[in-house]
């Protein structure tokens, strides 16, 4: 497994959810652009999130689209392009497609996942493999729908020590995925002071995350709740991810003037 792409699926599943959120937390247009780095000096990479409203079997979708490239020095020793994609349903948040094309020092996937709601199960499209696989899939996200799912919940009542588990469906198998709230913290950002809440998704220990809790996320504690700072603590040294920059946020900023 790369550092990269850990780093870039932890951080599509860095927010909390408790009970349906009224207001929506991202529309059409929304764009944010991060800024990866290795032991909080090196860049490494760069990742974008963005949001499309389409049709897809003519149902009303969003389509999101993940991409994480490596940059800097660190391109030419290593080098990650990945591409995600998801078409989910405007109003429930189930997959309907998903889309992985990811090529990480020469280790390339390229796989469709299309979900058969009603059915029950997940249809997995192999392109380098040439074979089409049928799955049971009951009540799962696809890899980037997580992220939108979880956004769209509600995170008044949250209490420390709080989690969230959560069925993704990665390849041909179901994932259980867990988040803890930790606390709430004011956090100085390029963009000043702002609001935030600082999560752990329970990670499993071993070659590349250094403990069970070694990964820390902030997320604005606003109608947006975007993912503004990651921190995972790996086996040689850190990992680093930041918001640099953002447009079409379907609520304002809040920042803190002092």
């Amino acid at each position: 497994m790369k550092k990269i792409s850990v780093l870039l699926l932890v951080f599509l599943l860095s927010t909390f959810a408790f009970g349906q959120e009224k207001t929506v937390p991202f529309k059409d247009g929304e764009w944010l652009r991060y800024k990866m780095s290795y032991s909080g000096f090196l860049r490494a990479g760069t990742a974008t999130l963005e949001v499309k409203e389409e049709e897809l079997n003519s149902k009303k979708v969003y389509h999101t689209i993940g991409k994480g490239w490596t940059t800097g020095m660190i391109k030419w020793f290593f080098k990650v392009n990945d591409t995600y994609e998801s078409y989910f349903d405007k109003e429930t948040t189930k997959p309907y497609l998903f889309k992985r094309d990811i090529n990480e020092g020469g280790y390339t996937i390229k796989r469709d996942i299309e979900f058969d709601v009603d059915g029950k199960k997940a249809i997995v499209k192999d392109y380098k493999k040439n074979t089409t696989k049928e799955f049971t899939a009951d009540n799962v996200q696809d890899m980037l729908s997580s992220f939108y799912y979880l956004r769209a919940q509600n995170t008044k009542n949250l209490k420390p020590g709080d989690e969230i588990k959560l069925n993704m469906f990665i390849d041909s198998k179901i994932f259980p995925f867990r988040l803890k709230f930790l606390k709430f913290e004011t956090l100085e950002t390029k963009f000043g002071k702002v609001n935030t809440m600082v999560f752990s998704p329970l990670v499993q220990s071993g070659r590349i995350f250094k403990e069970n809790e070694s990964v820390a996320i902030w997320i604005t504690n606003d109608d947006n709740k975007i993912p503004i700072k990651l921190k995972a603590a790996i086996s040689v040294g850190s990992l680093r991810a930041e918001l640099e920059a953002y447009k079409g946020l379907a609520n304002s900023f809040e920042i803190i003037f002092d």
